[in-house]
């Protein structure tokens, strides 16, 4: 974990509860490195962002028809930069959807998002799952980078959903 400049790394189920803890020992570990408080406010709102899509978003399969399947959450810190990558699984159907939503998100300037999470806020309507599709908005906001993602197959079901955020520390 240090050779790569991890800072936290969680995988496996994710619930409410872990997700808590998660937060919490990701922000133990932000105080301790004495980050600006503007910078660590970013951090922990891109991280709450990811969690809450692993938590609220990744299907819940039945092991026996799609295999066991985890997520994961890593945050680490470069020089310039806080990272934090998440990955879970997601059905393959989504795969369309999901990259069309980030590929507009990244097409936009910071005008474009502004206006992006107002429509959003004015006009969305909130899904089964409780999202009006405001987080990976935000997370482009606050990062003020593209957003880093990949879809990997797990079988003919399941794909697996990567995101990556970058933080700039300046």
């Amino acid at each position: 974990m240090i050779n790569k400049n991890l800072i936290l790394v969680y995988e496996g189920e994710f619930t409410q509860d872990i997700t808590k803890s998660v937060l919490a020992m990701a922000e133990r570990n932000l105080e301790s490195m004495g980050e600006e408080s503007g910078i660590k406010r970013k951090v922990f709102n891109v991280m709450v962002e990811c969690l809450q899509n692993i938590c609220k978003h990744s299907e819940t399969f039945d092991e026996e028809t799609y295999g066991k399947t985890t997520a994961i959450f890593m945050i680490g810190k470069h020089d310039s930069e806080y990272f934090i990558t998440s990955g879970n699984p997601i059905l393959s159907d989504s795969v369309a959807a999901i990259s069309s939503k980030l590929e507009n998100i990244n097409s936009l300037d910071k005008d474009g998002l502004k206006q992006l999470y107002k429509d959003i806020i004015k006009n969305g309507r909130l899904s089964e799952k409780g999202g009006a599709g405001l987080g990976f908005v935000d997370m482009a906001r606050k990062s003020g980078k593209k957003l880093t993602f990949d879809f990997e197959p797990i079988n003919e079901h399941l794909s697996f959903f990567s995101l990556k955020t970058t933080i700039p520390r300046n």
